[in-house]
């Protein structure tokens, strides 16, 4: 009986350790094929709300970004 929970409890936890480091590699590969947003994407998504971004506005913008991560 206390073996077979051992056994169940052993099993949970590699299986964690394995999840999360095929996760982390899947999601390695997803952000080189696709990059999170950079400076021209914020420049021509202002563009196309219709504002002229200036580089300091863009530097700001990505500024913002990077602190929330």
């Amino acid at each position: 009986m206390l073996h077979d929970i051992l056994l169940v409890v052993i099993g949970l936890i590699v299986g964690f350790v394995i999840g999360f480091f095929v996760a982390r590699t899947v999601m390695k590969k997803y952000l080189e094929k696709n990059p999170p947003i950079n400076e021209k994407m914020i420049g021509q998504l202002m563009a196309s709300m219709g504002r002229k971004p200036n580089s300091k506005q863009i530097k700001q913008i990505m500024s913002q970004m990077n602190r929330v991560k």
